[in-house]
């Protein structure tokens, strides 16, 4: 005489079984979906001018416009990722023109104190943060009392305005 399983035993197994496989591709599905939802997010944590007599370049690393002249603003832009993919910043903008139209070669300048050398694009990874100093000739259009939009765009298409008033 042979002993099988009982039907309700097999049931059981069989449930068992099916909860198993399903709790496994539910876990594989979420690993999947993180990553095709991933997504770029910038904050700007703080944005200010400061009016110079004579802007220092040498002391700050990451210089990439290097420009003479003795007075003008700093504005000083910091940014962080707090999306879930990296992000890069592959324009700036100043009062909606790309900052390169202003480039005279003495007044205006870009210096990224921690990132990249290359203005061409700035890389921020996930959490961290930079700071971006925009040097601005006291050149016309600008003068003090003035509100400058600073606009981050970046390769993913994405802009992140910032307005400062010129003390």
């Amino acid at each position: 005489m042979s002993k099988a399983i009982s039907p309700v035993i097999a049931t059981v197994i069989i449930v068992s079984v099916a909860i198993a496989i399903a709790v496994a591709v539910a876990f594989w599905m979420t690993g999947i979906t993180g990553l095709f939802t991933r997504y770029e997010k910038l904050e700007v944590v703080s944005a200010y001018a400061t009016y110079s007599g004579s802007i220092v370049t040498s002391a700050v690393t990451g210089t990439v416009f290097n420009g003479t002249f003795t007075r003008g603003w700093n504005v000083t832009v910091i940014v962080r990722n707090t999306g879930t993919s990296d992000a890069t910043i592959d324009e700036v903008f100043i009062n909606g023109r790309p900052f390169t139209t202003y480039l005279d070669g003495a007044n205006n300048q870009i210096i990224i104190v921690n990132g990249s050398t290359t203005i061409d694009k700035i890389p921020i990874p996930t959490g961290s943060q930079i700071k971006l100093i925009i040097t601005i000739g006291e050149v016309d259009p600008f003068s003090h009392g003035i509100v400058v939009e600073v606009k981050l765009h970046t390769a993913a298409g994405n802009e992140y305005p910032k307005s400062v008033q010129l003390p």
